[in-house]
């Protein structure tokens, strides 16, 4: 293989985000681009010389041919996964899709087992699996006895157009926490049982391009884990305040984790603290580790393949689940 010839679907700010890291690589060139927002898609084919432009990810899948491209970056709204995932699937490419993959578990699941038919390599853009600080609390933990964790992700709110219904995003657990949703199953595997609850009043009422807020203002969740683990994540979107809210605090029986979102961790016992600052772009990691992945054939480094995150995916909407019927939620 001489470059890899990649095709993007949806050319909006995660789109630019992976542009940002695969124009550095000489390996990698970007040949197709698709995006019913004319402006974004010619601002696209600028930046990457990408010849080959389309309206839609149907006439880019229609007008390829199944050699003219090696993967798809798949990078579109929750709720515009219709057949993209399935048509890469025909034409054999592999692709990396930004998260969350879709809000209905049983297409993720059926995606899952055909890429596994056809033995394609996937990623889903859990990209903070890439930190360095990532790796030295996944050393610790079997050292220690863990049983509290507590976390959270609480901010403002997005102003894109499907962020502000929970139908079209699954609220601010499913569309973002579900980083930390992820981060927790990383660090403790899989969840045993979900029980969540959600509240809204905070936010005044609003409209924005004719789309009213109706989303949850803030929820809560209590995830247990085997090995005696319950870890409880808040997720918010109506606070402004300029606190930092966002991370994981680990509580073993001799331990202490901190974990600051993307920032650091920090590891507090009697006998020292050590503290490790984060020093890469993980998400250029995340890149580079799909496009080797792609040269070689061999996707056992990629830490996120689309199997793995239809279960990071389950545990986010179980929340949600949990929230409408008031009950817990119990996985197998």
């Amino acid at each position: 293989m001489n470059k890899i010839r990649l095709g993007l679907i949806g050319c909006g700010g995660i789109a630019n985000y992976h542009v940002d890291h695969l124009l550095q690589m000489e390996d990698v060139e970007i040949v197709a681009a698709a995006d019913p927002v004319m402006t974004r898609l010619d601002a696209m084919a600028l930046r990457t010389g990408a010849k080959r432009l389309y309206k839609s990810h149907t006439e880019l899948y229609d007008a390829e041919a199944a050699t003219a491209l090696d993967a798809v970056y798949i990078c579109i709204e929750p709720t515009a996964h219709t057949d993209t995932e399935y048509r890469a699937i025909e034409k054999g490419w592999h692709f990396l899709v930004e998260k969350p993959m879709t809000l209905d578990i049983s297409m993720a699941e059926d995606i899952a087992a055909r890429v596994k038919a056809r033995k394609l390599l996937t990623h889903v853009g859990f990209q903070d699996r890439y930190l360095d600080i990532i790796e030295p609390i996944r050393a610790e933990l079997p050292k220690h006895r863990t049983g509290i964790v507590y976390g959270s992700w609480v901010g403002g709110i997005p102003m894109v157009w499907w962020w502000l219904k929970k139908s079209t995003c699954g609220a601010q657990l499913v569309e973002q926490n579900i980083h930390l949703v992820d981060m927790l199953r990383y660090f403790f595997g899989e969840p045993q049982s979900v029980y969540a609850t959600c509240s809204r009043g905070i936010v005044e009422p609003f409209e924005k391009d004719g789309i009213a807020y109706d989303t949850d203002d803030h929820s809560t969740c209590v995830i247990t884990f085997k090995n005696s683990v319950t870890a409880t994540l808040f997720t918010g979107c109506y606070a402004d305040n300029g606190f930092e809210h966002n991370g994981l605090t680990i509580i073993a029986k001799d331990m202490t984790i901190e974990y600051k979102l993307r920032k650091s961790s920090t590891f507090i016992s009697k006998a020292e603290t050590r503290e490790y600052r984060t020093s890469v772009d993980q998400g250029l990691t995340l890149d580079r580790t799909f496009m080797n992945a792609i040269k070689s054939g061999d996707g056992s480094l990629i830490r996120s393949p689309y199997a793995d995150a239809v279960e990071s995916l389950r545990l986010a909407l179980a929340a949600n689940e949990s929230m409408e019927s008031g009950l817990v939620v119990r996985f197998k």
